[in-house]
């Protein structure tokens, strides 16, 4: 995160604030790939039952 900090003075706080919104979204597009990728095991395995 420290590495933001220079940028602040040289691309403007707007800039900054869209970086770290894209960092935070980061994560949770990680879990929903997860989720994408689990939903036809998940869904196999309410076949069987």
């Amino acid at each position: 995160m420290e590495q933001f900090l220079p940028f602040i003075s040289e691309i403007g706080f707007p800039a900054l604030v869209t970086f770290y919104l894209l960092y935070r979204i980061e994560a949770k597009l990680e879990a929903v790939i997860q989720s994408v990728q689990d939903l036809p095991k998940q869904m196999l395995r309410m076949m069987k039952e």
